[in-house]
């Protein structure tokens, strides 16, 4: 059955686009329909392919942002300018109806369970939030308890991905906090800078029972070893990373 399991995960999987919802200026998210769907946890993520009418075929890896036990799949896309893939699926061609192929879902360790005990804290750096907004809809979803905290590092209050929906989610255990690093909004009450050490110990001042780190590499390293330095443990953090595939 195991194996079975496997399997399942690594066959394509034809997508139809139901809708397309744009978040930022670069950023859209694609909800969709997939046959056979084996499900997925919280912060895992999964292959998207292309392939073109001479046969061309491009293929990358995005995280899925909805909870686990949505109907619908849906993917979050920011995209980048010379890349292969994200100029379509974040780009103005993409329809209702639309279809491509995804493989999934893929990976077991950056996973939260809502049933995991402790307090959580979730550190995004631009569309690393996705993944963790998996986890935060999840939370959701099933009105959990578990104290979760999400510090969101943007070059604006424009480039903040899920931004209404964070802002209303926000309570009942749950705190969104935003720094800024570019430009603010007048009146802007957050923090303006970027997450270093100082900053986390603010946000964090004693280890949470999880940690959850995802964006681009260097910040995702600089934000890791900064928690380690404050003392948090290395065993409860854990990391998600992305860099310049081509997009």
């Amino acid at each position: 059955m195991a194996g079975a399991a496997v399997l399942g995960r690594l066959t394509w999987r034809v997508a139809t686009v139901l809708d397309v919802r744009p978040e930022t200026a670069r950023a859209k998210t694609l909800v969709l329909g997939v046959d056979g769907w084996p499900g997925h946890r919280a912060g895992q993520h999964l292959d998207v392919r292309l392939t073109s009418e001479d046969g061309y075929q491009a293929q990358r890896s995005y995280s899925i942002a909805s909870a686990p036990r949505q109907d619908r799949l849906e993917l979050t896309v920011e995209r980048i300018d010379d890349g292969e893939v994200s100029p379509y699926l974040a780009g103005d061609d993409l329809r209702e109806g639309d279809r491509f192929e995804v493989r999934g879902p893929v990976g077991g360790y950056f996973v939260w369970r809502s049933d995991a005990a402790g307090d959580v804290l979730l550190v995004a750096g631009g569309s690393g939030i996705v993944p963790l907004m998996a986890m935060v809809r999840q939370r959701a979803e099933e009105t959990s308890p578990v104290p979760t905290r999400l510090l969101y590092s943007a070059r604006s209050w424009d480039d903040v991905i899920y931004r209404d929906e964070l802002e209303r989610l926000a309570g009942a255990g749950f705190e969104p906090l935003f720094t800024l690093t570019r430009s603010q909004p007048a009146g802007w009450t957050g923090y303006a800078r970027r997450v270093d050490a100082s900053l986390l110990g603010e946000v964090a001042p004693t280890p949470p029972a999880a940690t959850f780190v995802c964006g681009p590499t260097p910040f995702v390293e600089a934000a890791a070893s900064a928690l380690v330095g404050l003392r948090h443990p290395p065993e409860r953090i854990k990391t998600e990373r992305f860099g310049p595939t081509g997009g």
